[in-house]
């Protein structure tokens, strides 16, 4: 696909938006006009360099949001990156509540996504938490020792898949709750299953 180029993928997913569709239009003038290419992955509007992922345009309930995929690496001289969630390594957003804010801020928004591409190009790596930097719930532990088969199970699954039980298994503040998440779940991760498969 020729770079500048709209994608019909995108044209439709823009076509059926409801919230956000007059700032997810430009945003995605403002993505193509940084001679990024236009594709549709996770259902959302993607905009890549050599085949490598820059920024994706999200849309949420209070706000929508041009999310750079190594956003931690980005020097944010204007303050403006924001963690998408608590326990985001890499990822980062800017956040965006109407086209004025969006269009005031062009020029900006333009210069991250250069560097997000010079990032890429000079092949930068965010240096992310490995599962072993996690604290293991106590109960889980607990559950390891008494079924060593399971710990074995664990430990095969990959490295995303142990850290979203592990924070899954650490949010709630009782230990019963973190408990019952680990029975409710041991099933899951002895057939080689992650939280959300």
């Amino acid at each position: 696909m020729k770079i500048n180029s709209t994608n019909p993928k995108v044209d439709e997913f823009l076509s059926k938006v409801k919230k956000w569709q007059e700032e997810f239009v430009t945003l995605r003038n403002i993505a193509l006009d940084c001679d990024l290419t236009e594709e549709l992955k996770w259902r959302l509007p993607c905009y890549t360099s050599e085949n490598r992922n820059i920024v994706v345009i999200q849309g949420f309930k209070e706000y929508c949001a041009l999310m750079f995929f190594k956003g931690a690496l980005l020097k944010d001289p204007s303050g403006i990156l924001s963690r998408p969630g608590e326990n985001s390594q890499a990822q980062r957003q800017v956040r965006f509540s109407s086209v004025q804010e969006i269009a005031g801020m062009e020029r900006i928004i333009k210069d991250y996504i250069y560097e997000a591409v010079e990032v890429e190009k000079a092949g930068l790596e965010v240096p992310l938490k490995t599962t072993v930097e996690y604290n293991t719930p106590d109960e889980l532990q607990a559950k390891f020792d008494e079924l060593p088969a399971l710990k074995t199970a664990f430990e095969a699954l990959t490295p995303g898949r142990q850290r979203a039980y592990i924070l899954y298994f650490s949010q709630p503040k009782q230990s019963k709750t973190r408990h019952s998440r680990i029975e409710k779940y041991m099933q899951q991760i002895l057939d080689g299953k992650g939280l959300n498969d």
